[in-house]
């Protein structure tokens, strides 16, 4: 893979390396054009690394380049306050290997640590990628899609916990809630077991119901309460019902904190996403909805230069598979290391293209004719769909599905002849995207 072409820096005054940790970090620098390694340690604390950078501005003029074991953390945070510093983040795979290589008996302790980030940055820098911040919208939007999606997959969590928990105490309130919706949890809130629910006056069921906008036909009314007064409990243990109760409040309360936050959450991303130079452009990709086009949008960033071909993205993502070769054998297989979330991102948005661009169920359908795995098919459509996501992206222009169905036309792709039924099966609709209005394609 080709490394990344930045704006030329000057020579570096000085090269620096630090081993962090929790509390206290070990470093070591080395000026240019002298042999001698310094050595030191300077605590987590803003106001240690504050006198630490100042007392380093004040011996060194020019730019130092840092070493550090970390990509996002306190340290960077703290470290990019200075202009005078220029990072290098390095994957602890390179440290750790780098390490054994020159420690093959496996010694370590955090000055070793040091030496061995330096020992990179000096004479293997050609092979470590600059950390070059993106603006500062680009970035908070990259970091709300990332905690919208950690409180999304807490959110099932918790809603598993409590499915387990009401199969045991309450298994009735999974037919008759929603555990996604505003009145199941505040009816399991309200009655969080089966006597309770029963027990409640009809008049009072069918009043919440209205103030939760859910109104009922008489006949329906009436065969929900017929339904309630014919459960039977799932048990009638004291224990495993008072604790169940508990439970579900718990549970019930956690699923709701979490909706709010994420509600919060979506405001935000779509401020930022709707204000955002690039939304034209990832908004017109089919599939790209309100959760996804941030999503594409943080994952490519701002800055153009940031990857010099779609090869080069494809790898970093871990859309691109890996080929291994030892003397007459080949093999390829999944790509491990890689960014899970940014993956995750493009592999998400590939399989909601299926159902909107026709290209892509026809490389799908194609994949899978191979004899090829659903996900195995997707991280297909999704390799190719960089591809046109970065020419669009490097140009500047949306995306038109025409262009790229004339453009398979005419190269003869193999996904030509799938194509033909799908046309005739897709309904052709006109949809407002950044302001133009384009075919696209809807079918099932």
């Amino acid at each position: 893979m080709s490394q990344t072409e930045y704006p030329p820096l000057p020579e570096f005054a000085a090269y620096l390396a630090i081993d962090w940790a929790d509390q206290k970090h070990v470093w070591k620098m080395q000026v240019a054009g002298t042999p001698r390694i310094e050595s030191g340690e300077c605590e987590q604390q803003p106001e240690a690394m504050e006198v630490w950078a100042a007392q380093l501005a004040q011996r060194i003029a020019g730019p130092i380049a840092v070493c550090v074991e970390q990509r996002r953390g306190a340290l960077v945070q703290l470290l990019l306050k200075y202009d005078q510093l220029v990072i290098f983040p390095v994957h602890p795979n390179t440290a750790a290997r780098f390490r054994q290589a020159l420690y093959p008996s496996g010694s370590k302790n955090d000055p070793v640590d040091a030496g061995v980030l330096l020992e990179l940055l000096v004479h293997h820098r050609g092979h470590l990628r600059r950390l070059d911040p993106d603006t500062p919208e680009t970035r908070q939007l990259q970091d709300l899609v990332e905690q919208r999606r950690r409180l999304v997959d807490e959110k099932t969590r918790q809603k598993n916990r409590l499915t387990d928990r009401l199969k045991i105490c309450y298994p009735q309130a999974l037919q008759w809630f929603d555990l996604d919706t505003a009145l199941g949890r505040a009816a399991l809130q309200r009655w969080p077991s089966l006597p309770e629910w029963q027990a409640c006056h009809p008049g009072t069921r069918k009043r919440f119901w209205h103030q939760h906008h859910s109104y009922p036909s008489a006949p329906e009314l009436q065969q929900r309460c017929q339904q309630i007064q014919a459960a039977v409990p799932a048990t009638r243990d004291r224990a495993v019902v008072e604790s169940g109760k508990l439970a579900v409040r718990s549970g019930v309360d956690l699923l709701e904190v979490l909706h709010q936050h994420i509600g919060i959450l979506e405001q935000e991303i779509a401020r930022l996403a709707e204000s955002h130079p690039d939304r034209g452009i990832f908004a017109s990709f089919p599939g790209a909805g309100p959760a996804l086009m941030p999503r594409l949008i943080a994952a490519f960033g701002t800055h153009r230069e940031r990857y010099q071909s779609a090869y080069e993205l494809q790898c970093y993502s871990g859309i691109a598979p890996v080929t291994e070769r030892s003397g007459k054998k080949c093999w390829t297989h999944f790509r491990f290391q890689c960014p899970k979330f940014l993956r995750q991102t493009f592999h998400e948005f590939a399989q909601h293209s299926l159902h909107k661009s026709l290209w892509a169920r026809a490389c799908y359908q194609h994949h899978r004719a191979q004899k090829q795995s659903h996900h195995a098919a997707v991280r297909a459509v999704a390799h190719k769909w960089l591809r046109i996501m970065y020419r669009c992206w490097k140009q500047g222009v949306p995306y038109d599905e025409q262009v790229y169905l004339e453009s398979l036309r005419r190269r003869q792709s193999p996904y030509v002849p799938v194509l033909a039924p799908l046309i005739d099966a897709t309904q052709i609709q006109w949809q407002s995207v950044a302001g133009f209005q384009k075919l696209t394609a809807d079918f099932s």
